[in-house]
């Protein structure tokens, strides 16, 4: 049975920033390797501790696994992927 794979509302935002042909290079990357490996992608420490990351050339995807497969919550550059959302002032 194939793994489920969700995406979180805020990742299509995330792939608008992208240009067409890397964000479906990323997205083709993804299927395939959440579908096929059943153990892709490395797990996160400390803030991020329970998630795991793919790495996707330059672009990492940050996802969660779930009892039905995986929910994939951010994708971004590796240089801006990581960093926290700071608050306005």
């Amino acid at each position: 049975m194939r793994p489920r794979i969700e995406y979180k509302a805020s990742v299509e935002k995330d792939l608008g920033r992208l240009e067409k042909r890397t964000a479906l290079r990323v997205l083709a990357r993804t299927q395939k390797a959440l579908a096929e490996e059943a153990r892709a992608g490395e797990a996160l420490a400390g803030e991020l501790a329970g998630l795991y990351k793919l790495r996707v050339g330059d672009y990492r995807v940050i996802y969660a696994r779930t009892t039905e497969g995986y929910l994939v919550l951010r994708i971004g550059h590796r240089r801006e992927i990581y960093r926290r959302e700071r608050p306005a002032r």
